[in-house]
């Protein structure tokens, strides 16, 4: 059975937009037009992929089987005309996260040539639906659990993570400060706690109660927020770089040290000729700088990051793409 290409990908953009306008639009073409290509395509496989009525438009149970492969067979009519003309687009990679500054990691492994093209996710769960829908190559930032059927991550390092506190708190100036002292204390969060995983579960593994939040503005702006309350505190890896602030500290956290973990996220099957050599790449600079170390005897990581039930992938060799699952 051969499938017209142009009537896979006008499936694929409505079933994905679930609005015939919006797909048409994007193809430049009538949504006469995009419905014809679709039925016809419903014509050859004799099956019935969308469902168009008074609730809008729906994936059928024969749609939702084919939208991954035809996705599948798109990318690899693209891959085929790269390969031809000599052409290959960057590789598009999302990082979340922010303010614990993801471009540090990334740069250290990602800076020379050929460049990625990066963009902004907003969290983990905005970043796995864009993988999902294709509109990215690969993602970075802090996976933990629940995470979708269909992606695969690398977990790449493991961040000591320091408290960040008003220069007139108790602990201000304390060699170190172990998680349990801060119990007292006002855990500040620079946006909804619910969202904020890693914050949320530090709270609840050392017993802190009291908990308020705020809007991320940018690091400056949540810094100024943390001085302006001696009970207040957060968390912030030991390597991010913060601007000259007088009226805050930074001190250590020990037994135990609480780690933030960073991985590269991608999509099974994803075969962007530059993702097997990115990931080949953090892994040899993950050896090299240690970036993997943990002792459950002296480290923390919430039960829901990699190095806990969820699994890291393997690399796939240097310079292939991520091994099937």
């Amino acid at each position: 059975m051969d499938l017209d290409l142009a009537q896979v990908r006008a499936f694929v953009l409505a079933a994905e937009e679930l609005h015939f306008g919006h797909a048409a639009e994007e193809l430049s073409i009538s949504q006469q037009a995009l419905s014809k290509r679709i039925a016809r395509l419903e014509s050859v496989l004799g099956r019935r992929l969308l469902d168009r009525g008074g609730q809008g438009v729906r994936l059928t149970e024969a749609g939702r089987r084919f939208l991954e492969p035809a996705r599948q067979a798109l990318a690899a009519a693209d891959r085929a005309v790269a390969a031809v003309l000599g052409t290959h687009r960057p590789l598009r990679i999302d990082v979340w996260g922010h303010l614990y500054a993801p471009m540090r990691t990334l740069a250290l492994v990602a800076g020379g040539e050929p460049r990625p093209e990066l963009g902004h996710g907003r969290d983990l769960p905005s970043v796995s639906t864009a993988l999902l829908r294709g509109d990215i190559d690969a993602a970075f930032g802090r996976v933990h659990a629940p995470l979708p059927a269909g992606l695969r991550y690398r977990l790449v390092r493991l961040e000591p993570v320091d408290a960040v506190l008003s220069a007139d708190h108790p602990l201000a100036h304390a060699a170190a400060i172990r998680p349990a002292q801060l119990r007292d204390s006002l855990l500040w969060a620079p946006g909804p706690l619910h969202r904020l995983d890693f914050l949320h579960r530090f709270a609840d593994s050392f017993g802190i109660g009291d908990r308020a939040e705020g809007t991320n503005l940018g690091l400056e702006h949540f810094l100024a927020d943390l001085a302006a309350d001696p009970r207040r505190f957060s968390l912030l890896p030991a390597d991010v770089p913060l601007p000259a602030h007088p009226a805050v500290r930074t001190v250590p956290l020990v037994a135990p040290t609480p780690l933030y973990a960073w991985s590269l996220l991608w999509r099974s099957g994803a075969d962007h000729p530059l993702l097997g050599t990115l990931i080949s790449a953090f892994v040899r600079k993950a050896e090299r700088s240690r970036w993997l170390e943990y002792d459950p005897a002296r480290d923390w990581l919430p039960e829901s990051d990699p190095a806990g039930h969820l699994r890291s992938e393997p690399a796939p060799p240097t310079g292939g793409g991520p091994s099937p699952t």
